[in-house]
């Protein structure tokens, strides 16, 4: 009688701890992407990334923040491709405003397992930036000025606080504008290679009072592609700077 209370409870001890490790097993296989990699737009530098940047990384991800060049999509496409292929596994790939078109040329990478487009240009093959911004109708706010002698293209200084960031103070904004970097206008007519938003987990983020990019033009091209797209009302297109919880969030969903 005792060998048969002892052979049950062995039995059961088996089955607990068997369950007890499918249980563990099960919630490693589906733990989150620990890497994200956050690519800035034209006009800008990686440095507005740093809320999100520490919010995520308090979070235990490794966050690394590609400084594009913003010389040509090819240039910019190589640097983020660079940064992606010394991770040592899948990274969430982040892009705002012009960066979605560098994310779109890069998301073929095997290391690109999640995209993350903030109020951000999602191209498809064969398409340009300049064939969504030409889309709509422009914005009185904004005005990105004809490019240079050199082929640079700027962001007009007195309009960039309402045009990019009218939701951040006005100090803040006015010192964006004076260090602004500025983008190789080539860039825009540049033809978009690849596009695995077709076949990768999408997510979009539009801000409702972006006043740089036509609010159809992100609702239209993210429609388009079944991105799940989430809006920040009253947020400006440096929605990345001032609501960088909400944005931290959505892409923390995509790691998932």
């Amino acid at each position: 009688m005792i060998k048969k209370i002892q052979l049950s409870l062995l039995v059961i001890f088996t089955i607990v701890f068997g369950l007890s490790s499918l249980k563990a097993q099960n919630k490693d296989n589906s733990a989150k992407i620990k890497n994200v990699v956050l690519v800035h737009g034209a006009f800008v530098d990686g440095s507005g990334w740093r809320g999100v940047y520490d919010i995520l990384t308090k979070r235990g991800y490794n966050v690394t923040i590609a400084q594009i060049p913003l010389t040509s999509l090819k240039d910019d496409n190589e640097t983020v491709r660079r940064v992606l292929d010394k991770l040592d596994g899948p990274a969430v790939l982040v892009g705002h405003s012009w960066g979605g078109t560098v994310i779109t040329e890069v998301s073929s990478h095997n290391n690109v397992a999640s995209l993350v487009y903030v109020t951000a240009f999602q191209p498809d093959k064969g398409e340009t930036t300049d064939t969504w911004y030409s889309s709509q109708p422009g914005l009185p706010e904004a005005d990105i000025l004809p490019p240079d002698a050199e082929g640079l293209a700027y962001y007009d200084v007195k309009k960039f606080h309402a045009g990019f960031a009218a939701d951040l103070d006005h100090d803040l904004a006015t010192f964006m504008a004076h260090s602004q970097k500025p983008i190789s206008a080539s860039s825009f007519t540049a033809v978009v290679t690849a596009a695995d938003w077709h076949t990768k987990p999408t997510f979009g983020i539009i801000p409702t009072a972006d006043k740089s990019i036509n609010l159809l033009i992100l609702r239209n091209m993210y429609r388009r592609s079944g991105t799940k797209v989430t809006e920040i009302n009253g947020a400006s297109h440096a929605v990345f700077i001032s609501h960088a919880k909400e944005v931290a969030d959505v892409i923390i969903a995509a790691s998932k």
